[in-house]
């Protein structure tokens, strides 16, 4: 046999082993996949979960008869059937125009999405606001939404220009984004940074801006942003502060508080959830195990107190006063049930779907989900924004809704 014919055979040969090997592999990847969600048992049912996407779309369209041009829904007050709307500039401007998108996919109503464009149309004027550090809320659960199921042009360009104004926000000396321009009320003096758990939410943002710009600028601010909370918030049981104090020309953390907390050393159980969901984000963002540790741990320290109720809807503080007797927060669980969807899928550990769906099960039912007609078009009953301040105390909430009705879609998705 020549030497060609030796090196065909050979190469068809090596062809029909690799063609093999990758069948093997193929077949190996696909069984893993399939025992992994063989293994998953939805207590939920998906008619359940469609009954409630229903209501929630219906609850949503009637809301939207309820605001006039320029309104963004913040909370009603069952006690005085009282409707509260802000204007765009308000950190929960985006929630709405969010929540409607995300029924949208679940329902397909037009109205909805009609709905959430007349809002963008009008919220588009954030995208320059330098002010705030809650960007990531107003625009991203917005625009962002908006521009994945319907790509525009015009998206992108809004959402390149709001992760511009969160930019401009950053100290490279503390690497932190400054969240509140002033705090007089919490110690915070002229040449201090103010930085506040909430923004490790914000951080999505830049990540899109990085990867649509190709600018690595807004990548290196959101990585430094979370290494510097991740060594200055946390404590060793990996609870947080709500909000730290630094130096802004030396960088150190010169106060740690729990502003919307029972005490400074508290665990405020919104604050616990806007770090879990922020560490589980920075894992799916940058693949750094570190980050995914940090997730796992503050999870662990919030699945395993031992003032976490058995319907898994946290107390508004781990540690307030009159527990048993003291209020929850339905927006805590929304958020916490969202993130711990996520985590598990990086994890594969079922403590944190059964504790998600557990958190679902329990805002589905009556005690915490409005009924058709209540609540102005709301969703969750039992929302806590901040009762040290007396605000927003027992009402719904518009961030807790839209990271219910995520949390319902991560769900069902898994």
């Amino acid at each position: 046999m020549n030497s060609l014919k030796v090196l065909g055979l050979s190469f068809v040969l090596c062809a029909a082993i690799s063609c093999k090997d990758n069948q093997e592999e193929n077949k190996t990847s696909s069984e893993a996949t399939e025992a992994v969600e063989n293994k998953l048992t939805k207590s939920i049912s998906e008619e359940k979960i469609d009954s409630v996407t229903q209501l929630a779309a219906n609850q949503y369209l009637s809301m939207a008869g309820k605001i006039v041009e320029g309104e963004y829904p913040k909370t009603f007050y069952p006690k005085k059937e009282e409707f509260e709307a802000s204007n765009s500039g308000w950190w929960t401007s985006g929630f709405y125009p969010g929540t409607l998108l995300y029924l949208y996919e679940e329902t397909g109503k037009d109205t909805l999405k009609q709905e959430a464009e007349r809002i963008l149309a009008h919220l588009e004027r954030e995208a320059k606001n330098t002010s705030t550090h809650d960007l990531g809320f107003m625009m991203y659960c917005s625009f962002g939404n908006a521009n994945r199921i319907d790509p525009k042009p015009e998206y992108n360009d809004i959402l390149m220009e709001s992760a511009k104004s969160l930019a401009t926000r950053y100290n490279d000396t503390v690497k932190a984004i400054r969240s509140w321009d002033s705090a007089p009320w919490n110690k915070a003096e002229k040449g201090d940074l103010v930085v506040i758990i909430d923004n490790m939410m914000n951080l999505e943002l830049l990540f899109w801006a990085a990867d649509h710009s190709g600018n690595e600028r807004y990548r290196e601010i959101a990585i430094n942003h979370a290494n510097t909370t991740m060594k200055n918030h946390f404590r060793d049981d990996y609870s947080t502060y709500h909000e730290l104090i630094y130096d802004e020309q030396t960088g150190e953390a010169k106060s740690k508080i729990t502003a919307q907390g029972f005490a400074d050393e508290s665990s405020w159980a919104r604050g616990q959830a806007w770090g879990l969901y922020g560490y589980t984000l920075m894992y799916r963002e940058t693949k750094d195990q570190k980050y995914l540790d940090q997730a796992k741990n503050i999870a662990k320290f919030i699945l395993e107190h031992p003032n976490m109720p058995e319907d898994m809807v946290p107390y508004w503080d781990f540690d307030a006063e009159d527990i048993p007797d003291d209020l929850r927060d339905s927006s805590a669980a929304a958020v916490i049930a969202s993130a711990l969807l996520e985590l598990y899928k990086y994890t594969d550990d079922e403590n944190y779907f059964n504790a998600a769906e557990k958190m679902l099960s329990s805002l589905m039912s009556d005690e915490y989900l409005a009924k058709q007609n209540e609540l102005g078009g709301f969703l969750l009953k039992h929302g806590v924004g901040s009762k040290p301040a007396n605000s927003e105390v027992d009402v719904p909430l518009t961030y807790g809704d839209y990271y219910f009705v995520e949390a319902l879609k991560r769900y069902e998705e898994l």
